[in-house]
């Protein structure tokens, strides 16, 4: 009887523990089939996530755990859809290769806020430089001056403006560094430009060749640390001591003034060489016109006297007479009454009797017409 009782008793505790472990089987199950759909969705989620985009201007570079998938340029993605393993395994640069980039250079200015810089205002130039605050560059006449230098410039070879910097490959710069990088060559090329040029022609003589000169600096630097980037713009801008603002305005005047006071004695002295030059042009025509006269009549004598010659030759006495009466006739060309006494074939001389006081002619008297009969 004892053991058909405990039999009795242990049936139900077995179908209990079943019952028990069924049910967590079956939870387990479908807490697992969540777990599933949740990491596929997770992992979907991840796989999409590594889809991105690059723009038409822009070049892409993934690095996997640092290092640039390939080599090259053949590490450069073109404009389109690309997908890359999310982060951290994979890391994509976007680097924009059309777009102007600009950096201002740091060093060589006072200092200002931006609300002056906004309203183009400058700060109160107190009794003296503070060279903890304000920054400057020496010349090389030993003054000081203030000059800002803005660049512009463009990505040209995005392999080195990422891998080309520090000397390590597997040490990209991006273009954060880039920019930093650009901004210390120019501020380096500021400080050892003004040091080859002196004060005035920083501010006034020299502008632009001070200005030429930053450039070529800037260049020959990066192009030494190939940076990868090339030079579009460089704009200098360059003030004096706001506390000596006063004396070099003064000097400046005084240039202009006596720019002014040179210009206008060149142009006087321009308009007075021009004057002499046109009258001593004008004496000279005239002097070449009468010369040329002159031996026009000269050669024209000569060529009628060098003809007369052969008449003359030929016949000496009937030349003499002929051009004799024409000489005459020219003398006596005003003269009433003509006598010509030529000389006598012989030789002897002739004897001439003029009859003096002879009564003047009558004036003739009027023929009567018809109509006075």
């Amino acid at each position: 009887m004892s053991n058909d009782h405990e039999h009795s008793h242990s049936e139900p505790a077995a179908t209990v523990v079943d019952s028990g472990s069924q049910a967590l089987a079956e939870a387990l199950r479908s807490s697992f089939a969540i777990v599933k759909v949740v990491m596929v969705i997770l992992l979907a989620v991840f796989l999409f996530s590594g889809f991105f985009t690059v723009g038409p201007q822009e070049k892409a570079i993934i690095l996997r755990f640092g290092k640039p998938l390939g080599e090259g340029d053949r590490a450069l993605l073109d404009a389109g859809a690309h997908w890359a393993w999310p982060y951290p395994i994979d890391e994509v640069i976007k680097i924009p290769i059309t777009e102007i980039q600009q950096v201002t250079s740091t060093v060589g200015w006072y200092a200002t806020t931006p609300e002056q810089e906004l309203t183009n205002t400058e700060p109160p130039p107190g009794a003296s430089l503070n060279p903890a605050v304000d920054g400057y560059a020496l010349t090389a006449d030993g003054n000081i001056v203030h000059i800002r230098v803005t660049l512009s410039y463009r990505v040209e070879d995005p392999i080195r403006c990422v891998f080309g910097f520090a000397g390590s490959p597997n040490a990209p710069l991006g273009l954060t560094g880039t920019s930093n990088a650009v901004q210390n060559v120019l501020n380096n090329a500021l400080l050892h430009t003004a040091a080859q040029f002196k004060v005035d022609d920083i501010l006034t003589r020299d502008v632009i060749g001070f200005q030429d000169a930053v450039r070529r600096r800037v260049i020959q630097s990066i192009e030494a640390q190939k940076l990868g980037v090339a030079i579009e713009q460089c704009s200098v801008q360059s003030r004096p001591p706001r506390q000596l603002k006063q004396a070099f305005d003064n000097v400046i005047t005084a240039g202009q003034n006596r720019s002014k006071l040179l210009n206008e004695a060149r142009a006087y002295e321009n308009q007075v060489l021009s004057r002499a030059s046109a009258d001593a042009a004008g004496k000279i025509n005239i002097a070449e016109a009468d010369r040329n006269r002159l031996v026009q009549s000269v050669a024209a004598d000569a060529k009628v006297f060098t003809d007369l010659l052969a008449k003359y030759e030929a016949s000496p006495d009937l030349f003499v007479h002929q051009h004799l009466v024409q000489a005459m006739g020219r003398v006596l060309t005003n003269v009433t009454e003509r006598i010509y006494v030529p000389d006598r074939a012989d030789g002897q001389s002739r004897e001439l009797r003029l009859m003096l006081n002879r009564e003047p002619p009558k004036p003739k008297t009027e023929t009567p017409g018809p109509s006075a009969r």
